[in-house]
């Protein structure tokens, strides 16, 4: 995902209709103009090149060929999935605190709060087979979708075929995001295929991620587990489903348990910054020589075994914030991509614990 922020825009495609020239034509409304930008492209039945990658995922994936070169063909070009998937603005500057205010607020604390409620043996049982805590999976799902309200709008076909096949060049891994999305739509036709579904029926992020706990269809089929035991895996309409998913998701790449995401960390005038920073959020110093390089930590953080990272949060034009991440933290960040995004599910699931926990009333 943020793993990227989550879009649930409905798309609408406006019915063409012959109106005689007017003598002049009049400037079209912002509104309109926005409409006319959002409406869907061209079908992919018209690109050659497209039909000919269909025919090569259908021989490859063992999948009926005027079956994949329908579903590809049927597919639109979506102009919004290529605008929202544009890198941002060179200089544009990254704000922890701005970051944490989309996540961190009453409404999905206390949403977070129900689910938790509804779901309590679930999660509980989540966490003895897989290890993961509740308070982890609680965050995931209240980040990625408001525990199931925001799940996506976007045809998922329709979002893969887009960024596959025209992924906007401006990006600086352009190539590299195409073919990862090519992966993708090769997934979800297979997986349609073995499920009996509707190609077009599938529904989720400008992404292509779907379901409660917004997995890509590669996500899907690896990790998604029959967590409810009703012999299928829902990963909307089933949360049991969702929360074994993240949780089966969270053991496959590591997790730990017992060991903390992250320390508390002070930083001594004379810290050595560019080594410290260089691994990015891979966990590469030990305590000893994380203290060395003048990261300075307390109590349990100095008895910690494994390697830790120092995470920087900037926060615009103030001071950022750090914290000492380990292994599990990084964990976190295999489902999206973003320090910013694993402290907000992190934060987001402390929360939530603790006005679970608050007595009634207080």
């Amino acid at each position: 995902m943020n793993r990227l922020l989550r879009c649930s825009l409905a798309l609408f495609a406006l019915p063409l209709i012959a109106l005689p020239a007017p003598a002049q034509t009049p400037k079209k409304r912002p509104a309109a103009a926005a409409a006319a930008a959002s409406a869907p492209g061209p079908l992919y039945a018209t690109r050659p090149e497209v039909l000919l990658a269909a025919d090569d995922i259908a021989s490859r994936r063992d999948l009926d060929r005027e079956w994949v070169r329908q579903a590809i063909g049927q597919a639109r070009l979506l102009p919004q999935v290529q605008r929202l998937m544009a890198p941002a603005p060179r200089g544009t500057p990254k704000n922890w605190r701005v970051y944490r205010s989309r996540f961190i607020d009453p409404a999905r604390i206390r949403a977070g709060v129900r689910f938790w409620q509804q779901h309590r043996e679930a999660l509980a049982r989540a966490e003895r087979t897989y290890g993961v805590p509740a308070e982890i999976i609680v965050g995931i799902l209240g980040v990625e979708t408001i525990y199931g309200q925001q799940t996506g709008s976007f045809p998922a076909i329709d979002a893969l075929v887009t960024l596959a096949f025209d992924f906007p060049k401006a990006h600086p891994r352009a190539a590299e995001r195409a073919a990862f999305f090519l992966g993708e739509l090769e997934q979800l036709l297979s997986l349609s295929d073995r499920s009996g579904t509707d190609p077009r029926a599938w529904r989720g992020s400008f992404a292509g991620a779907m379901g409660l706990p917004q997995f890509m269809p590669s996500s899907w089929v690896r990790y998604a587990v029959d967590f409810d035991g009703d012999g299928r895996v829902d990963l909307f309409g089933s949360a049991e489903d969702a929360i074994g998913s993240v949780a089966n998701y969270f053991r496959a790449f590591g997790w730990q348990t017992g060991m903390p995401a992250f320390y508390p960390v002070a930083l001594d005038p004379q810290a050595d910054m560019d080594t410290l920073l260089a691994p990015d959020i891979l966990p590469t110093f030990g305590a000893e020589r994380f203290t060395a390089l003048g990261a300075r930590l307390d109590g349990a953080a100095l008895q910690h075994a494994g390697p830790l990272a120092l995470v920087e949060l900037q926060n615009g034009g103030d001071a950022p914030q750090y914290v000492a991440g380990t292994e599990n933290f990084y964990v976190i960040t295999r489902y999206n991509w973003s320090s910013y995004y694993a402290m907000a599910v992190l934060e987001l699931g402390q929360a939530v614990k603790a006005a679970l926990d608050r007595p009634s009333g207080a």
